[in-house]
C-alpha cells in the first residue's frame, strides 16, 4: 500500500497513482458483487459500498480526494504518464518549500554546502519565492503543494 498524507513534505505522484489503483480495484471487486445481486436493483451503489467490508467509507472518501488531486494535476506536464495524461512526479508542501529550495541549490551546485560564507548570508525566503515562480500550486486535502 502506498503511504502518503497531506502532512508529508514531499509526495511522489506514483504513490498517489498506486493508491488510486489499489482503491479502485477494491471498489470494482465490490461493484461486481453488487451487480450480481438482483436484490440490489434500484439501490445506489455509492451508498451500498460504504457499508461493505473491503471498502470503507474512509477509503471511498480517500479515493475521491486523491482522484480530485490527480484531476488538478492533469495537464501540468511532467514525467509520469498515467491514463493518457502527463503528471509531475514530485509535490512539495508549501511549509517545506524554503528547505526544498536550499536542497535544490546544493544539489545543482549553485552553492557549496561545505562553506558557511556566503551561504549564511543568502535570503532563503526570497530565493524560495523566486523559485516558486516556476512552480504551480495545488491543494491536497486543505494543504498547498507546489509542483512543476
Amino acid at each position: 500500500m502506498a503511504n502518503f498524507s497531506n502532512t508529508d513534505d514531499l509526495i511522489d505522484v506514483r504513490d498517489i497513482i498506486a493508491r488510486i489503483e489499489e482503491l479502485r480495484e477494491a471498489r470494482d471487486t465490490l461493484r461486481d458483487e453488487f451487480d450480481a445481486m438482483p436484490e440490489n436493483d434500484g439501490v445506489d451503489f455509492d451508498n451500498w459500498v460504504r457499508n461493505q467490508e473491503g471498502f470503507s467509507s474512509e477509503e471511498a472518501d480517500e479515493l475521491q480526494t486523491i482522484e480530485a488531486l490527480m484531476n488538478d494535476l492533469e495537464g501540468m506536464g511532467g514525467d509520469e504518464k498515467w491514463e493518457g495524461a502527463w503528471y509531475p512526479i514530485t509535490l512539495i508542501r508549501d511549509s517545506y518549500f524554503r528547505d526544498y529550495a536550499q536542497e535544490l541549490a546544493d544539489d545543482i551546485g549553485a552553492i557549496n554546502a561545505d562553506m558557511s560564507w556566503p551561504n549564511n548570508c543568502i535570503d532563503w525566503d526570497r530565493a524560495a519565492r523566486e523559485l516558486q515562480m516556476d512552480y504551480s500550486s495545488v491543494e491536497f486535502d486543505g494543504v498547498t503543494y507546489w509542483t512543476r
